[in-house]
């Protein structure tokens, strides 16, 4: 391959990648995609393509749809078991963020309700959404008509936002409040105060640190403050599993604040909260280490903020 194909490509990798990860949830998933995308890019009559970047687009969306469609796939996403792998702010593949919509769409809450959609209707939201395509474009993209790309839209954009708190976007300064209050209690054993920073309707969601078959879900606040406290209370097995005695640090995963536990380094786990008006409305708890595969990457090419809590 000439060198002008490769930097062709190369200049719209971290775009196919974006797209790629907003379709299938995982960082690794995408990457495998883009670099399929990129042999097919090798072996292509370049000279009839008119537009090296929609061609791209096209490959790269059908090579996710084709995964979200594979009987494997669907096995292990019915099962219950799975959440979107968390990206660490910066992270080139979480791609546009200049509007609502876009930051939204990467969102760990949106990922995880897109998985409720056909594999049409999400890749129809996310290229719609994320990346302002119109609907003839997405038409072409999928071998669709341009109106069935409109009611997938239409039909997507209903039961995202059914089941989506679309209030405004939390302050980022207030919203870490929340969360540093939140682990102050969680920590202490103020579990009255933390019963009082979750919202009525809270749900938490949990891998187990990939040892439960499913996802473990608590939906009441006393139920949700009960999983927390007992979560995040240190004990010898816990520190043992960890590695170590983790240090637990703020930062912002898919745009949303987290408290991320680290051992020498190393990454050993993540929660990721949703606030709304002051109050926790959700929570993820991320530990199986397959999840955490380019959290970690990015967390050692970075000088972190000094921990909350230095020793845990």
């Amino acid at each position: 391959m000439d060198m002008a194909a490769v930097d062709r490509f190369e200049a719209g990798r971290g775009r196919l990648a974006s797209l790629a990860y907003r379709l299938l949830g995982s960082a690794a998933d995408a990457e495998d995609a883009v670099q399929d995308t990129f042999l097919r890019w090798q072996a292509a009559d370049r000279e009839q393509v008119e537009v090296p970047e929609a061609w791209l687009t096209k490959v790269v969306t059908n090579l996710c749809l084709d995964r979200l469609r594979s009987a494997r796939v669907r096995h292990e996403r019915a099962a219950g078991a799975w959440l979107p792998e968390p990206l660490l702010e910066g992270d080139p593949m979480l791609g546009p963020a200049d509007t609502f919509e876009q930051r939204e769409s990467v969102s760990l809450a949106v990922l995880t309700l897109l998985e409720r959609l056909s594999p049409v209707e999400r890749a129809v939201y996310v290229l719609r959404e994320a990346f302002s395509y119109g609907h003839a474009e997405i038409a072409g993209i999928l071998g669709i008509s341009e109106s069935a790309s409109q009611q997938h839209a239409h039909r997507a954009r209903i039961r995202v936002t059914a089941e989506r708190r679309r209030g405004r976007e939390a302050d980022p300064v207030s919203a870490r409040r929340v969360v540093e209050e939140f682990l102050a209690a969680a920590t202490s054993g103020r579990t009255e105060r933390l019963v009082a920073l979750l919202t009525d309707d809270v749900t938490a969601f949990s891998d187990g640190a990939g040892l439960a078959k499913r996802l473990l879900r608590y939906d009441t606040r006393e139920r949700v403050a009960a999983y927390v406290r007992a979560g995040f209370k240190p004990t010898p097995a816990k520190r043992r599993m960890a590695g170590g005695s983790p240090a637990m640090h703020i930062a912002l995963l898919n745009g949303s604040p987290a408290v991320v536990a680290v051992v020498d380094g190393r990454v050993v786990g993540a929660v990721a909260f949703e606030i709304s008006d002051g109050k926790v409305a959700s929570l993820r708890g991320i530990a199986a280490a397959d999840r955490l595969g380019r959290l970690n990457v990015a967390w050692r090419r970075r000088e972190p903020e000094a921990p909350v809590i230095a020793a845990w």
